[in-house]
């Protein structure tokens, strides 16, 4: 399977490994969500936030998956439940490095997240995403794996250029 970057291979990904973040994840999973070009200086800062605080309270409001083969960090996803709600999760991040695009290694990680959220009680995944043209790769993604786009709030991000697009997956 051939990644977006025309005339690029993906990598094979060989006995990859899901784990719990642990501090030595933080610089890597920074350079990773800065390297895709879809993340701007305050989401990265947020996203890295997340993953600390992952670091900090383990059982807390934040879930992290990492995922690695062999000593290479491949990317990782944050998710939790929403408050107040029963059984509805929110998902928060996933990113994966670029040269691992088209190697299945987003779908794996979407796979263990919507295991962890079944585990968990879960029967509703929301996924909040961008408008913008860096984030259409990551609208096809999410539509492939079944979940469907429930709202759209224009110019949420930025009027006239960027809009909240809200998708949903209900747990079998």
């Amino acid at each position: 399977m051939t990644n977006s970057f025309p005339g690029s291979q993906a990598p094979q990904l060989r006995e990859p490994r899901l784990t719990a973040p642990a501090p030595e994840h933080v610089e890597p999973l920074r350079r990773i969500l800065i390297s895709t070009g879809a993340f701007n200086d305050e989401e990265v800062r947020v996203a890295i936030e997340l993953v600390e605080s992952s670091l900090v309270d383990p059982q807390g409001d934040y879930q992290v998956l990492v995922l690695a083969t062999g000593a290479q960090v491949i990317g990782y996803t944050c998710f939790g439940r929403a408050p107040f709600t029963e059984a509805t999760f929110d998902l928060y991040w996933i990113a994966v490095d670029p040269e691992w695009h088209g190697s299945g290694a987003a779908r794996l990680l979407m796979t263990a997240a919507e295991r962890e959220i079944r585990e968990r009680g879960g029967r509703l995944i929301l996924v909040e995403t961008a408008s913008r043209e860096t984030y259409a790769r990551a609208r096809r993604f999410y539509e492939s794996l079944g979940y469907r786009e429930i709202a759209r709030i224009r110019g949420y991000y930025q009027m006239g250029a960027d809009d909240k697009v809200v998708y949903e997956k209900r747990m079998a």
